[in-house]
């Protein structure tokens, strides 16, 4: 039974990230929509909402309680709590945080409140990104990562993705 619900826990972890990757796209789309012509951005930003909602409430908020569900049923069979869980579920916690905060961007763009440039967005929709290089690093190399080589490799990680934003930007700007 153990693994049987450790593989539905995967599968709807699988699928929350694939919300919380594709939703700061579709907010991102939403704000830059404000540059389209009166009607184009209405008929936008109209089609963006209703893309939110389906993605949020029918994939991504349902996939982030399933994976909690699973996610505590998983860690109650296992019957221990091995150091690397620790932390695993110390970024398991930022993630959850990190939910949160884009369903307070959600509630916002649904009324009309664009707080965040398309630029601040796009840095946003890479914390995901870095959550789950974390947490995969962590479950798999376990007890072979050291602490030391694991933190200096995500903030390796963490500047390229953030200079490739740069060079990204710099690319779209220069067109």
């Amino acid at each position: 039974m153990y693994l049987y619900i450790k593989a539905l826990h995967i599968i709807f972890v699988v699928t929350w990230f694939a919300g919380m990757f594709y939703m700061p796209r579709l907010f991102i789309y939403n704000a830059e929509a404000a540059a389209k012509p009166g009607p184009v951005r209405d008929a936008l930003r109209e089609q963006f909402g209703v893309m939110q909602k389906r993605l949020w409430y029918g994939i991504t908020w349902p996939s982030a309680v399933l994976t909690l569900i699973l996610g505590s049923t998983t860690w109650y069979l296992l019957g221990v709590t091995p150091t690397w869980l620790v932390i695993k579920l110390a970024f398991v916690v930022g993630l959850y945080a990190y939910h949160f905060s884009l369903h307070m961007i959600f509630k916002q763009q649904q009324q009309g409140i664009f707080k965040y440039s398309s630029q601040q967005l796009r840095i946003w929709n890479e914390v995901a990104t870095i959550f789950l290089v974390a947490i995969v690093m962590l479950v798999v190399v376990k007890q072979s990562l050291s602490f030391v080589w694991g933190i200096t490799g995500l903030l390796l990680f963490v500047i390229l993705l953030m200079s490739a934003i740069k060079i990204y930007k710099y690319l779209r700007e220069k067109k």
